[in-house]
């Protein structure tokens, strides 16, 4: 099982996290909340308004987001739905734990609130130079006061 971040539209209660829980595409098990330790931009950008963390560490805000446990299938499934390498890159990034539910089994080591972990992240290095101009935020919801409605891929 690897740890995976998630602080967009995977996120529950957002528009993709319907694929977190199709046991289809993998496993994925919510574990807590949690923000990066370091700062990152996050940005909301494109014709489809997707929320990307730009990989421009120390610039922007600790994001906000959730922490998964997920098997190969699910985490094959993440690199093909996040476009990754091209679009997104899988990165190890350091996350501050603020809220834990996991429950630490066979193989599972137990986080405390206050710890951090090393957990994969869908950001991008690869973004277009105006992007770094754009409003930045620190946690992600598709219905947000920014007003920018996140188009679903298969209304694309």
């Amino acid at each position: 099982m690897a740890r995976v971040f998630v602080y967009g539209t995977l996120k529950k209660g957002q528009p993709n996290y319907k694929h977190m829980i199709n046991t289809a595409k993998g496993l994925a098990k919510f574990q807590g909340r949690g923000h990066t330790v370091e700062k990152y931009p996050l940005v909301i950008a494109g014709k489809y308004n997707i929320p990307y963390m730009l990989n421009i560490p120390g610039t922007g805000h600790h994001i906000a987001g959730e922490i998964y446990s997920v098997d190969e299938q699910m985490l094959q499934f993440l690199d093909e739905f996040e476009g990754c390498p091209d679009m997104y890159q899988r990165t190890l990034m350091r996350i501050q734990v603020v809220e834990w539910e996991g429950k630490g089994g066979a193989g599972e080591a137990r986080a405390a609130a206050d710890s951090v972990l090393e957990c994969f992240v869908y950001s991008t290095a690869t973004f277009p130079p105006e992007w770094v101009g754009l409003p930045y935020y620190d946690s992600y919801d598709s219905s947000g006061k920014h007003g920018l409605s996140y188009v679903l891929r298969e209304s694309r």
